[in-house]
């Protein structure tokens, strides 16, 4: 593997977005270990209605890095704006997020790939734009937010949501331990780009900042197959070939490696929420 932070090598975007079923495999197995922290979806609507001035008048909401579509259906489903747009750079994610919203037609919700650094949208056409775990994926996040701000419509709200560099710290620990990454600790944060300690004056650049949320999220993996589950496809360890992209490969090495048991860790989520420049409408 590359020495470069995956999420920000545009070699590797293939290799980690190429096939839905990598990302769904991790998120499922991130998602059934959850134990505390709220829904980011759930949050970023409560966000959209506590911050915005007309929250049940939205015109045109924009969902950034949409992956699967899980937050562009909430929005849709929750919000009702006029129309929702998902915008992904992978096409696989793009296709998946289609496929969902063909099973709710009542849902007003397209999905269209494209590049977050030049919105396929007019200036000043977007009530609320979300960019959630998605702009530490650019090597220039200011100028995505700088995007968000020209797309905004006077009133309009951007609702960032990023994590803390030491998310999965613990994980970090494990790896590094059972010897399937000696230097698992060391490798720079996949969240360099953008994260909660840096989040707010990256909206600030562009974007008047109104609120500035954070929340611990937990997780327990109930045991060693739990863990290879999410690991398997984790792009941050350096693993011995033969073990990316398999997770009973990867089991039966912790398992030779370490006592199975449970595992918990933390993410710390970030959101922050800021209005167009220019004030209210």
């Amino acid at each position: 593997m590359s020495g470069t932070n995956p999420f920000l090598d545009p070699t590797r975007q293939a290799e980690l977005y190429g096939h839905a079923s990598r990302l769904v495999g991790r998120s499922n197995a991130l998602m059934r270990a959850k134990t505390a922290g709220r829904p980011v979806p759930e949050t970023i609507v409560g966000l959209v209605r506590a911050h915005h001035a007309h929250p049940d008048q939205l015109g045109l909401a924009l969902d950034l890095g949409c992956g699967r579509g899980t937050s562009s259906l909430t929005l849709a489903r929750e919000l009702q704006p006029q129309r929702v747009a998902g915008l992904d750079a992978a096409p696989a994610l793009v296709e998946q997020g289609r496929q969902r919203a063909r099973q709710l037609p009542d849902l007003s919700v397209s999905f269209l790939q494209g590049d977050f650094h030049h919105l396929p949208v007019p200036a000043k056409s977007c009530d609320v734009i979300v960019a959630a775990f998605c702009l530490y994926h650019s090597p220039s996040p200011q100028s995505v937010v700088a995007e968000i701000g020209r797309a905004l419509a006077p009133g309009g709200l951007a609702v960032l949501v990023t994590k803390r560099l030491d998310s999965y710290r613990e994980m970090d620990q494990l790896v590094a331990a059972a010897g399937l990454d000696p230097r698992a600790e060391q490798h720079e944060s996949l969240y360099i780009s953008a994260h909660s300690g840096n989040l707010a004056d990256l909206a600030t650049a562009s974007l008047d900042v109104l609120a500035v949320e954070h929340e611990e999220h937990s997780f327990t993996f109930d045991g060693h197959n739990h863990v290879a589950e999410y690991l398997a496809t984790n792009p941050k360890y350096e693993l011995a070939p033969g073990l990316y992209g398999n997770p009973s490969a990867l089991a039966a090495s912790l398992y030779q490696s370490l006592p199975d048991g449970p595992l918990t860790t933390t993410s710390l989520v970030t959101s922050v929420v800021a209005r167009s420049r220019g004030g209210r409408l």
